[in-house]
């Protein structure tokens, strides 16, 4: 059963209606600018697993995209085997409604969970904070040049370095935005049909054959046979070691009946 979706625009739509006159075009200029991540996971029934992975993969670099991981497992029942797998696509958010509808043709879509999120005012506030940092930079590098006093030097070497630090992070934060920004996520789940496994089938004992219930009979006797054959081998030296004492307790006993009888 297919699951309904609510459509999620797309990078392409966001540039809808960019002809439009009048005050239509200011909106339309916030829009471009809007700076939005679109990820989305889709869960694929298909007849050969192998084919429809190739398949994923070609669509996904011919897009200018790549597969950023993958997973495969191969489950078994009985003599039956089926695949399933998971690949995460990362193609340019350009291309990311053409890469859903090439998906959507792999396979049986079972499900879809598309979202969008729009990032654009925490772009806007970590430039904003890189360029306060940086500026930040600036004046403490002033400083150092300036200082001649050796406390003064080092206190403002730390400052610098805590400033440098946060300038790192603030970056890395910037890049990872920017990075999603630029390359929407898609996870494909890729399962093959399990086959129906039919368990053999147990014959009644009523339904045996009269000829192989007698050598099942026979087979039982030969089995307890050579289980007795182990455990009197097993048990003989235990046997001997008390046999001992008890025939020279026996031999005792009679020596002094003997003698009370004498």
């Amino acid at each position: 059963m297919q699951a309904d979706a609510e459509a999620t625009p797309g990078p392409e739509d966001a540039d809808a209606g960019a002809g439009d006159d009048g005050g239509g075009a200011n909106v339309n200029a916030q829009v471009a600018e809007r700076q939005l991540i679109y990820e989305a996971t889709v869960e694929l029934r298909v007849d050969d697993y192998d084919a429809a992975r190739t398949t994923l993969t070609e669509m996904t670099r011919e897009r200018g995209g790549y597969v950023g991981s993958s997973r495969t497992e191969v489950r078994g029942e009985g003599n039956e085997t089926w695949t399933t797998g998971q690949l995460v696509l990362r193609v340019p958010s350009g291309n990311y409604s053409g890469a859903m509808d090439a998906i959507n043709e792999t396979g049986e879509v079972r499900s879809v969970d598309e979202s969008t999120q729009d990032v654009t005012s925490q772009i806007v506030d970590l430039e904003a904070r890189l360029e306060s940092l940086r500026a930040e930079r600036d004046r403490l590098r002033e400083l150092y040049e300036q200082a001649n006093d050796t406390e003064d030097v080092l206190a403002v070497q730390r400052e610098l370095s805590d400033v440098q630090t946060e300038i790192e992070r603030t970056e890395a934060r910037l890049q990872s935005l920017e990075r999603r920004v630029a390359y929407s996520t898609i996870t494909v789940e890729l399962r093959e049909p399990r086959p129906d496994y039919e368990p053999p089938e147990r014959t009644a004992w009523y339904e045996t054959p009269l000829t192989e219930a007698f050598l099942e009979s026979v087979n039982g006797v030969i089995v307890l046979g050579r289980g007795a054959v182990v455990l009197t081998a097993y048990a003989l030296p235990y046997l001997l070691v008390l046999a001992v004492p008890a025939v020279g307790l026996a031999l005792g006993y009679r020596r002094a009946r003997g003698r009370w009888r004498g």
